[in-house]
Parts: C-alpha cells; structure tokens; sequence
C-alpha cells in the first residue's frame, strides 16, 4: 500500500470520527439551556470543525504538489489549534466533561486526545510545501484565539455561562487569575506556533532539500 492510500484513508476516517463525535454530543445537549449556541461556543468544537475540514480537503485533493502558500497556513493553523485544544484540556482541564458537554466517553476522547494526536502527526507525515515563517503566521494564527477569547468573555455575562471554568471570573479566582490563565495560554499559542512552523521547515526542507526551497 503506497504512502499516498495511507494518508487519504487516515484522513478519511478521523475525519469521520470527529464529525461522528460532534454530531453524537450535540444531539445529547441539543435541549440544555442554550444549546446549540453554547455547544458551538467550545474552542474544542471549533478548532475540531477546522481540523475535519482540512482532513477532508486532503482527501477530496490529495496529493497537491505545490500546494498554496494559504493552505499551507490554514492546514498549520489547524494543527496549532487541536495542538492547544489537547494540551489545555490535559493541563485544565481533565474531569470536568460535565462542564465541558463531552460526557460521553468516546467522545471526549476522540475530540481531546485522538484528533489533536492525528493533526500533529499529519503534519509530520505531509509537511508543508511552502516555507512557512514564524513573523508571517502568529499574527495571522493568533487572532481567532484572540477574537475567541474577546467574544467569550462578551457572550458570558448575557448567557450567564462561559465555555471553560478559568474563562469564568468566579470560578477561576477573580478577573487577575483570568488574566494570568489568558497570559499562559497566549504564551503557549506563541511557542506552539514557532515549533509548528520549526517542524514543518524542517521536515520540509528533509523531504525535498533543495537550497533554492531554504
């Protein structure tokens, strides 16, 4: 089996698995107060939205060669994310799936653990075909987290509900103890994106090392 049916046929699957996983837990809270506008509120949901959808593009155009420099920058943003969404959630945010609406087992896993799994070790497996630099994608990769946050902190107070205990001022322990969990995780979407695109030069560059692609 060539390296190419492999790729296609992985994408194809967890594709499937997180699009089964979302459609699973949102008819489970469809009735909550709120829903679905709280359930499409979770950077989880939406950051796994993003990552199924480029599994799906690499499905239905496998194989690009030379691929765009946008897609490129969309398919890392997407790693950024679900890299985030696993490593806040391991750090934060373990056993609180009732708050979270993944309460189903399987489902909390394959959001959690396996997709942010699967998109770093699909951009391992086909790294990018442009030369993606640090200065070009943080600002463009840090403004959905940053427009997440603002609009989270707006919706909050009307709804009464956040997305995440520590983006609620009361339970995270005051507007400073906000602040600092929101400083950590801008911290960590800033690292998170240097070594995004480090890996992607890298094993771009190890792939096809070409002097004129350095």
């Amino acid at each position: 089996m060539s390296k190419h049916s492999i790729v296609t046929g992985y994408r194809l699957a967890f594709a499937a698995l997180g699009l089964a996983a979302m459609i699973t837990q949102l008819v489970k809270v469809w009735d909550l107060p709120d829903n679905p506008g709280n359930f499409f509120s979770f950077f989880t949901i939406e950051s796994n939205l993003l990552a199924a959808a480029v599994l799906l593009y690499g499905v239905v155009r496998p194989g690009i060669v030379g691929r765009s420099h946008t897609l490129d920058l969309v398919r890392g943003a997407a790693v950024l994310y679900m890299a985030v969404t696993g490593l806040v959630y391991g750090v934060l945010l373990s056993g609180y799936q009732e708050e979270l609406q993944t309460t189903i087992p399987w489902v909390d896993t394959a959001l959690h653990r396996v997709l942010p799994f699967v998109m770093v070790l699909d951009w391992i497996i086909d790294p990018p075909d442009n030369r993606l630099t640090w200065r070009e994608a943080l600002p463009r990769w840090i403004v959905y987290p940053a427009a997440y946050l603002v609009y989270s902190l707006i919706r909050g107070p009307i709804v009464d509900w956040y997305p995440y205990p520590f983006m609620d001022p009361d339970q995270a322990g005051g507007w400073a103890a906000l602040a600092a969990y929101s400083v950590g995780i801008t911290v960590v979407v800033v690292l998170g994106t240097w070594l995004v695109v480090w890996v992607g030069h890298r094993l771009r560059l190890a792939i096809a090392p070409d002097p004129v692609l350095a």
